[in-house]
């Protein structure tokens, strides 16, 4: 009989020495990443930071900032290798959970419109779409991309 090796998946809070890791993820995932000084003033300002280890690798992070009964999910990320596996809803799940904890009453984020798999992971954890940035992220030399906003009630 062989033995089934289960991965070890653990959430714990961000650190600064996380942050070359999360860089790394950042910037493949991203065309156009958040820099290193804005995860730096994240953690200086207390936001909520995880990171979700798979077999004790960090593959994805999430950072939220609550105040007066409201979050704002900011950053929500998975290794593009890993994505559609489940990952990203533990993370989410793990961020609510938080902010639940927290006393918060609702949950708001932006997605970029093209960003069908982020789309299809808020509206099954029961965000919905309550309106529309125009033009808010970069899209290179082709312009800027809408970005929907989200909330949800806790």
């Amino acid at each position: 009989m062989s033995a089934v090796l289960v991965p070890c998946v653990r959430l714990r809070s961000m650190q600064e020495a996380d942050l070359p890791t999360v860089m790394k993820i950042e910037t493949i995932a991203y065309r156009f990443p958040w820099t290193l000084q804005i995860f730096k003033d994240c953690l200086r300002v207390g936001y909520s930071a995880r990171v979700l280890e798979l077999d004790y690798s960090l593959i994805g992070y999430g950072v939220m900032s609550m105040a007066a009964g409201k979050a704002h999910i900011l950053n929500l990320c998975l290794h593009p290798e890993l994505q559609q596996c489940g990952y990203g809803r533990r993370i989410l799940k793990d961020l609510l959970a938080l902010a639940k904890r927290k006393n918060v009453k609702s949950v708001f984020l932006e997605v970029r419109q093209s960003n069908q798999a982020a789309i299809n992971l808020y509206h099954k954890a029961g965000f919905n779409q309550i309106g529309v940035r125009k033009k808010y992220y970069p899209k290179g030399d082709k312009g800027q991309e809408d970005g929907l906003i989200f909330a949800m009630e806790l």
